[in-house]
């Protein structure tokens, strides 16, 4: 049985392989002198989000979200999202740390999730052949076992639409190799998320550095992935809630709002509420915690 593939998808899962053989084939030496990639434009806005496998608690430091964000902005490779915009985010960054085996598991369900479609579809085959070096593309994030124990990081772009992740990038380091002070472009970061000061927290710094230069080397497979979606042009009300006359807990109350309500946000937004019409035509403001 022969499958055909959508020419888009087609191109989109070639230039998946193609990127991902590219980083199979990387030669190790490459990793001693570690500098942060750079574009001349952003690829999109970014969220950044937690992972499951947090280990930097287990280091006694905080999330990585600041440092990630800081690699963003200096690399002019991403720009970290403003909720105030009142925009979606074009991508989910999902950042995980912890030991090697521990990311290598993370990361290797996320490159699972990723290829499963091209997999099924009998594709993997041909196009892994016309991929030079893509034999080692489905086993490419499993050379991070070993007895020494080595300090990794890993970072999952998804589409906030799918939640499907687009590309993934790792880092392990045993002993870091990167400068602090002086300039350089993590610095900032580092000092934000508390790790300068901290062994283990610079050697995931450099983890981070060598994932998010991984992610962005695939920049193809990310450009391929269509717009985030407009945020719709209506909210329903999916908590029982109160149309209030300014954006505050304690302000006079307009109405109730019933569950299944459709409201019209008028796209003016004050912390955690929305400025919103009814089908009435009454306008006031309501809590996003109790929208769909």
């Amino acid at each position: 049985m022969t499958t055909t593939l959508a020419p888009g998808s087609a191109a989109r899962l070639a230039a998946i392989l193609a990127a991902s053989a590219a980083l199979a084939a990387a030669p190790a030496a490459a990793r001693d002198e570690v500098e942060l990639v750079t574009c001349e434009t952003s690829l999109g806005t970014i969220a950044v989000v937690d992972g499951d496998t947090q280990g930097w608690s287990e280091y006694g430091l905080g999330s990585p979200r600041a440092l990630v964000n800081a690699l963003a902005v200096e690399s002019g490779c991403f720009t970290p999202h403003s909720p105030a915009s009142g925009e979606a985010a074009d991508f989910l960054m999902n950042v995980i740390a912890g030991t090697s085996e521990e990311v290598d598991q993370s990361i290797e369900v996320a490159k699972g999730a990723a290829m499963e479609g091209l997999v099924r579809s009998g594709a993997a085959g041909s196009l892994l052949g016309g991929v030079p070096g893509a034999g080692a593309v489905l086993g490419m994030f499993g050379g991070f076992g070993g007895k020494k124990k080595r300090y990794a990081a890993g970072i999952k772009l998804l589409s906030p639409a799918s939640g499907q992740t687009i590309v993934t990038g790792s880092g392990e380091v045993k002993k870091t190799s990167i400068d602090f002070g002086g300039g350089a472009p993590w610095d900032a970061g580092a000092n934000a998320a508390g790790y300068a000061g901290n062994k283990k927290g610079k050697m995931l710094v450099e983890a981070f550095v060598i994932a998010f230069n991984q992610v962005v080397a695939q920049r193809e497979t990310i450009a391929s992935v269509p717009a985030a979606a407009a945020a719709p042009d209506y909210a329903t009300v999916a908590a029982a809630t109160t149309m209030l006359a300014a954006p505050a807990a304690d302000a006079e109350a307009l109405r109730s709002l019933r569950v299944g309500t459709t409201l019209t946000p008028t796209g003016r937004r004050e912390g955690l509420f929305i400025e919103a019409e009814d089908n009435f035509g009454t306008k006031g403001w309501v809590s996003i915690e109790a929208l769909d």
